[in-house]
Parts: structure tokens; C-alpha cells; sequence
């Protein structure tokens, strides 16, 4: 493709040459899929543009909460295709925190306008309510008609169908290499999320890097079901094949993070070529699919596979390549791969060496200087595809230093190669935690967990590995007597909580007694000094339910817990 001023353009002149091509390829319920069409995909994409240009669209930011699949692909295009700048969100669910989340983004962002589905458009005009925007125009994309006719849209409800004469040219705008096509809230708890601007240009020099990383082209079908209001799932799994002339699998979320399995049968059906997933995907795959499951399964197409978006173990992949073999997995299809959630995404993959125009350093995060090979140090990194900084607070400019972008995450170099083996600061208000490759921050969960009621009351929650690793929740409770049924039931209630609002499995829940959290003058112990204490041993719980290498020993409590 020729020189580009902007990804809209570079998406356009593909769908003009790919138009019988199939851009989408949508699993629907029963095991089959809806395919779409260039031609089809950039019509409806074309709709959503001529929406917002009415609307004075250029640089104004668009909420985008929407099931991944043809609408949100046609949502995103519309934004670009525009020259507004999209701000994605996960669709609602009926977790709390995420409503919250969703809530302070648009706030931080400021956003005008609202894409969303019929089926959440007034949840999701509840959520803005929250921080008071009110105000903000919401479109139901899957309301326009891909002929240029649009709906009325409404603040507070679905809009209704009726359709306005005159839309204007839905051409693109004509944005530069330094204009904001998106914002990605990857950093930050819910109440104070932090944004990587990410600009065309990124894009732009991101599409041939991700080429050479993984190998694709335009018989490629690139799928997976990392979030698509994450950079890796929504550039790498959607912009990217649509760049390429491919096709896209948008696989859901939720149903494929619990079952790993599932997610490998979803491969084979859809004839999926190149893919990224966490460590504890292909680590749960290799130990949770049976023989039967395996001869059902035909994974001789899938090309390239990347352990990514959390620290890799070289154990996993030995046993992922070897389960996986006798279903056809072939021998080099999986691949250690750091991204960095700054980067529009950067893949760096394992024996295909650096990017291109891509510097990563691995520095100590007090001195700032070059650690030695083997040295864990904090990744940092610049380029043309990297995020000059992170979103607007004052705060957040100490993320930026000289050219290179802190990513937080901690990393060695080997032979020219950097591996993530976690995370640094880890107390940090705007840190996280890498659970199953997604970022969970902890004040969100202990926040949540004090929701649960009596007698659970303050919680501390910490990764066992440094920043990554099996989630264990240190819960106090209101009262050391109680049966070990008792117990059990609040142990089962917390693991629950953080099931359902963050979609998170918890490696260890430990009940202790009231003091052991939150001090005298209701001063909480530091994540990190709980955690050392936890890994040493010497947090001694009345009750604990844990995997077999999290347990800690016991204290006697009265009342005839153990």
C-alpha cells in the first residue's frame, strides 16, 4: 500500500481493493459465524462517519461500548474514518466496578459522543449519569442503516429510526500522522483511570511491525479474546488483519477467559492462523484439555500463537507445545512475546528479534542507568508506534523521559531479547496486577470486597509473584470465633466477588483476624509488606482456602476454627 496520511485512508483504499474480501468473520451462538465483507464493513462504517460529521465529529472524543463484532468494528472504522478520536470501553455488564470505570473515563476524557448497541444504550446513559455528562448525544449503531440513513439519537435513551436528508460526505477527514485517533485506558483504578493517547502515526508505524512479528498477510485469520478496549486486542486482533487485507475472529471475553478449552475448539472452527493469549491461558490449556478433547481438535493451521500480556514461562510453553502436538500444533507456532500496553501494539516475539525503529532499554528504575543482561530492571522503550506519554495529568509527565516511555513493567534482556517478569511498584495508587494477561488493579478489588457486608472487613490483595502470578486476597473478619463451615462460606463469598465483578480467579483467600489488615488509626499495611510476609510464612490465617502452594500455617482460633 502507498503512503498514507492517516490509518482511515490506508483502511479505505483496502476496502476498495478487498471489497468481496471477507474483513469480519463473527461467531454466532450454536457454533457458526456471520462473515462480512470489505465492502460491507466499510459501508456501515462509512453510515457511522457521516453520523458523526453532522455532528462536528474531527477531534471530538467518542465513548465506544460495544460486544466485540461487525458493530464495533464499524463503530471503530466511523470514529477514524471521521477524524474523532475513539475511547473504548467494555460493553456493560453487571459488575459494578467496571460501571465506575466506564464512568471516570468518560469523565477523565471529556467525551462528546456515544456509539453503543440498542441492547446497552440506556445502561450505558446511566453510567454517564454517574459523573454528570447528562448531556452526551448516544448513537445505537446497530440502529443505522449502512444506506446513509440516520437515526435521531437521544442523551438518556436508545434513539428512535428516523432519518435526517443531506448527510454529508463520509470520505475521511483529512487528519495527519500527529492526530489522536484513540485513547487507551489500560492504567489506573476505576476511579482514576490513565490514558495512552495513541496517534495515527502510531498506527500507522505499528501495521508492518506487527506484520514481521507475527508473520501475517492476507490469507491471515487473526483471532483471539484479549479485550477490545486493550491495544493488543483492539489493534492487533481487529485494525490490524483489516490493514492487512485478512480476516478478523473477534472472539468474546468472558466465555473464553473461564474456558481455555473452549477457546482452542474456537481456533479450530474458525480456521484461526495467528493468535495472542497470557500465560495462564496456554498453562490452563495443558493441563485441563483430555485426550478425547485433543483428538477432536486440528491445530495444524494456526501459524503463530504469542504468550503474551503477562511474564512468560518457559515451563508453560514445553507443556502447552507438548499437549498440543498429537492436535497438530506445529513445533514453532508458539512464541514468547512482550507488548508493551503503551506501544499501538509493538510485538516483540521470540527469535524474530527487535522491531524496527523500536528502542527498549531495561534501566534501573532509581538511577536511571542500563542494567547487565540477566538483571531485572524496569522496561523501557521509544519509537514511532509508542505513546509520546501517558493521558493528561500533571502527574503522569515522569512517565516520559527523554523520548522513552516508563511502561512499569519489569523485564530482563538476554541476547537482545526482553522478557517481562512482572510488574514494579506495586504500591503505586496507579499500579496493577497482570492476572490471566489482564490488567486488575488492587485498590479496585479491596474497595469491592468491603462491599461484601459483615463480617468480612478490610482486605489486602496482592499478586504471590511480583506483580503477576495467583491472586491472593487477605480478608479480615469482624469476628475470630466461628465454625470452619462458617468460614468456608465467607472464603467461598469473597472468591465470588472477585469472579463476577472482575472476571479474576483467586489463588488463595486467607481470614484473619481484625488487626492484621487495617492498623490502629485505620492505617492499612502496605501491599508489599503483606505480601513478604505472606511469602515467608508468617501471616497465620484462622481459615484459609488455597491452592496447594499458597497455604500458609495456620493459627488456633477460638470457637473451634483451625
Amino acid at each position: 500500500m502507498h503512503r498514507h496520511a492517516n490509518l482511515a485512508e490506508a483502511l479505505m483504499d483496502r476496502a476498495l481493493l478487498c471489497a468481496a474480501g471477507e474483513a469480519l468473520a463473527h461467531p454466532v451462538p450454536g457454533g457458526g459465524e456471520q462473515r462480512i465483507s470489505y465492502a460491507a464493513l466499510d459501508a456501515r462504517a462509512r453510515a457511522v462517519a457521516a453520523w458523526l460529521r453532522l455532528r462536528d465529529a474531527p477531534g471530538r472524543r467518542v465513548l465506544l461500548a460495544l460486544d466485540p463484532g461487525p458493530h464495533a468494528a464499524a463503530a471503530l472504522l466511523g470514529c477514524l474514518y471521521a477524524g474523532a478520536v475513539a475511547v473504548p470501553v467494555p460493553a456493560p455488564t453487571a459488575s459494578r466496578t467496571e460501571a465506575e470505570r466506564t464512568a471516570a473515563i468518560a469523565k477523565d476524557a471529556a467525551v462528546d459522543l456515544v456509539l453503543t448497541e440498542t441492547a446497552h444504550a440506556t445502561e450505558t446513559s446511566r453510567r454517564l449519569s454517574l459523573v454528570g455528562r447528562t448531556g452526551i448525544t448516544c448513537l445505537a449503531v446497530d440502529g443505522l442503516a449502512p444506506d446513509a440513513t440516520s437515526p435521531t439519537a437521544t442523551a438518556t435513551a436508545p434513539p428512535t429510526a428516523t432519518a435526517p436528508p443531506g448527510l454529508p460526505d463520509s470520505g475521511p477527514v483529512r487528519t495527519t500522522a500527529d492526530s489522536l485517533a484513540l485513547l487507551a485506558y489500560e492504567a489506573g483504578p476505576a476511579t482514576a483511570p490513565r490514558a495512552a493517547p495513541i496517534t495515527h502515526g502510531n498506527l500507522l508505524a505499528a501495521m508492518p511491525a506487527l506484520r514481521q512479528a507475527l508473520g501475517t498477510g492476507p490469507r491471515s485469520r487473526i483471532g483471539g479474546w484479549l479485550p477490545r478496549h486493550h491495544t493488543l486486542g483492539l489493534v492487533g486482533q481487529l485494525l490490524h488483519p483489516l490493514w492487512l487485507g485478512a480476516t478478523a475472529v473477534p472472539l468474546p471475553v468472558r466465555p473464553y477467559r473461564a474456558d481455555p478449552v473452549a477457546w482452542l475448539r474456537a481456533l479450530d472452527r474458525h480456521g484461526v492462523t495467528e493468535t495472542v493469549a497470557p500465560d495462564t491461558c496456554y498453562a490452563r490449556c495443558a493441563a485441563e484439555v483430555t485426550d478425547e478433547q485433543l483428538a477432536g481438535l486440528d491445530l495444524s493451521r494456526l501459524r503463530t500463537a504469542l504468550d503474551a500480556a503477562e511474564p512468560v514461562s518457559a515451563a508453560t510453553m514445553a507443556a502447552f507445545r507438548r499437549r498440543c502436538a498429537p492436535a497438530g500444533l506445529r513445533p514453532g507456532a508458539l512464541l514468547a512475546a512482550y507488548a508493551p500496553a503503551q506501544a499501538a501494539p509493538l510485538l516483540i516475539a521470540e527469535g524474530r528479534g527487535p522491531v524496527p525503529g523500536l528502542d527498549l532499554r531495561v534501566l534501573d528504575p532509581a538511577t536511571r542507568r542500563r542494567v547487565p543482561d540477566g538483571v531485572v530492571g524496569e522496561i523501557w522503550v521509544r519509537g514511532p508506534a509508542v505513546s509520546a506519554r501517558h493521558g493528561g495529568r500533571p502527574a503522569d509527565t515522569e512517565t516520559a523521559v527523554g523520548g522513552f516511555l516508563r511502561t512499569g513493567d519489569l523485564g530482563v534482556a538476554r541476547d537482545g531479547e526482553i522478557r517481562m517478569t512482572g510488574r514494579c511498584h506495586e504500591d503505586d495508587p496507579a499500579d496493577s496486577f497482570v492476572v490471566a494477561g489482564l490488567a486488575l488493579h488492587p485498590q479496585d478489588v479491596e474497595r469491592e470486597l468491603l462491599r461484601c457486608g459483615r463480617p468480612l472487613g478490610s482486605a489486602r490483595v496482592f499478586c504471590a509473584g511480583p506483580g503477576t502470578g495467583p491472586l491472593v486476597v487477605v480478608q479480615e473478619v469482624g469476628a475470630a470465633s466461628g465454625s470452619q463451615a462458617a468460614f468456608a462460606r465467607l472464603a467461598g463469598r469473597t472468591r465470588d466477588r472477585v469472579a463476577e465483578e472482575f472476571g479474576a480467579a483467586t489463588g488463595a483467600v486467607l481470614l484473619v483476624r481484625p488487626g492484621t489488615v487495617r492498623r490502629a488509626g485505620s492505617h492499612k499495611v502496605p501491599r508489599a509488606t503483606l505480601r513478604e510476609q505472606f511469602l515467608r510464612g508468617e501471616v497465620r490465617p484462622l481459615y484459609q482456602d488455597a491452592e496447594p502452594g499458597l497455604r500458609t500455617p495456620a493459627q488456633p482460633a477460638s470457637g473451634g476454627a483451625a
